[in-house]
């Protein structure tokens, strides 16, 4: 958990880049990460340098080579501002550019995000001002890392439209520790933003399968090919891949890709489990998208066009958790009931986890759902689990302050125990859904459809019983008032 000063020094250094001119919060990150980037390279040289002081043995895998000793963090940040500038800006940078290709090959994807990455710190004194308070950030734990830069990350929230980048950390959480990825998974998020997901699902993995970094085959699919995530945006591109690597992912695979306009045939039923939080309210030509998508869901709505991709995309037997507008769960178009009935009578619906409209407050007030589905093309759909959530930990408005309500820890505890599930009714905050009631409603998915009122009962008294009361409490107005007036006589 970052701790207040932790956060007072992130605070002074995003206030200084305002001060020397970026404003952008994107920009901001996307600088701060390269640096904590080139600092944590450094980190690892100096452990493999121990390390093979210790063994006698060579330098594994070297992150400086010979005659770049200069480029370290701990050489130029001990410089003067201005030749820590130039060193910076004309050779720390380009070989940031070209790290990618050093250790990963030219085809590595990491390569491909550095290439149109620029260094955009204006002046030696911001420069020096940033390294001086970056060094004095303890970065050892990889717990402590994670939690600095999804602090950034949260910064985001308060860029207006920049918002729809990030899911609130809880929420994607709660739907890791919901789906539980295995050492064997091939996770995707097809609209990965600055990874989120991906990096909690690597951190579940490591926090519950500690293993799986010491077996050396798994420790290779680990960095290798376990996580994969597409974006259109290069700098968000950038951004989620140095997360995925200050988090420890050596190699992640974050691509570029236009997930719905080239559609899902190159990796078809390629993945195990997808975790996605995908774009919403948006509308593209039917021409701009992919054919094998339209098959699926003849619609220009790209969450129906997403949940599409996402079908394509699992494995038979492959599972999904994604967040979808409240208007997929009950909206009345062909494409949306065609979807609604593919994910029921084809595949496996597994629960609908309703969340509060203030989740992605400030920069978004839509009411939204977390699907959790099971590819099986061949049905298999009996019953549904409902979750009405409440509360999250936050409140509702704007502000998103700490609160004690939190149905959240009580989602993923009656999750794990759906059988105690089967005997609550529809009145109370969950319950199962036949697959037989939702084909009757239409395969209609919202909550509301199914929940059951329970009305307090009233005792109704017949006219003459009311009668009586009313005439016994005027006669005791007008006693009331005669003994007033004696009084006052």
């Amino acid at each position: 958990m970052i701790t207040g000063d932790l956060k007072s020094k992130i605070d002074r250094i995003w206030d200084s880049f305002w001060s020397g001119g970026i404003s952008n919060p994107l920009e901001v990150i996307e600088q701060i990460t390269y640096l904590l980037f080139l600092r944590r390279l450094d980190d690892l040289q100096t452990r493999a340098e121990k390390k093979a002081r210790v063994t006698g043995g060579v330098i594994e895998e070297p992150k400086f080579l010979p005659g770049q000793d200069h480029l370290r963090w701990s050489r130029f940040k001990n410089t003067d501002s201005d030749v820590m500038y130039k060193t910076v800006a004309t050779e720390v940078f380009p070989f940031l550019q070209k790290y990618g290709a050093q250790v990963g090959g030219d085809n590595s994807t990491y390569s491909d995000h550095m290439k149109d990455a620029r260094f955009t710190i204006p002046t030696p004194a911001l420069l020096s001002k940033v390294v001086d308070a970056l060094d004095d950030i303890p970065m050892d734990d990889r717990d402590t890392n994670g939690d600095l830069y999804e602090y950034m990350l949260s910064k985001i929230a308060t860029a207006g439209t920049n918002g729809q980048f990030r899911t609130p950390r809880h929420i994607i959480e709660l739907m890791v520790a919901m789906t539980a990825p295995q050492p064997d998974d091939e996770i995707c998020d097809p609209a990965c933003g600055t990874a989120g997901f991906l990096v909690a699902a690597s951190e579940f993995v490591r926090r519950e399968h500690p293993g799986t970094l010491t077996d050396a085959a798994q420790r290779q699919h680990f960095h290798k090919s376990m996580f994969h995530g597409y974006d259109f945006d290069n700098v968000m591109l950038r951004i989620g891949s140095m997360n995925m690597l200050l988090h420890g992912i050596e190699s992640p695979d974050i691509r570029y890709r236009d997930s719905l306009s080239e559609g899902a045939s190159e990796d078809a039923e390629k993945y195990t489990l997808i975790l996605a939080n995908p774009p919403f309210a948006g509308s593209l030509d039917y021409e701009s998208t992919a054919k094998d998508l339209q098959r699926v869901a003849k619609t220009k709505k790209t969450e129906l066009l997403f949940l599409a991709l996402f079908l394509r995309l699992l494995k038979p037997g492959g599972r999904a958790a994604v967040i979808v507008p409240d208007g997929v769960l009950f909206g009345s178009s062909k494409a949306h009931k065609d979807l609604r009935q593919a994910l029921v009578e084809d595949q496996k619906l597994d629960a609908v986890v309703k969340l509060p409209s203030g989740v992605f407050r400030p920069y978004a007030g839509v009411s939204t759902a977390i699907l959790f589905f099971t590819k099986t093309n061949s049905g298999g759909t009996e019953d549904v689990w409902f979750y009405d959530v409440q509360a999250d930990g936050f409140s509702l408005d704007d502000k998103r302050n700490p609160v004690e309500a939190n149905d959240l820890p009580e989602v993923l505890s009656r999750w794990k125990n759906l059988d105690a599930e089967r005997e609550r009714t529809r009145t109370e905050q969950s319950f199962f859904v036949s697959k037989t009631d939702i084909v009757a409603q239409g395969y209609d998915l919202s909550v509301n459809r199914y929940r059951e009122v329970v009305h307090d009962e009233v005792e109704h008294r017949t006219p003459l019983v009311i009668l009586d009361e009313i005439e016994t409490l005027e006669h005791e107005i007008v006693q009331g008032i005669a003994e007033l007036k004696a009084m006052l006589a």
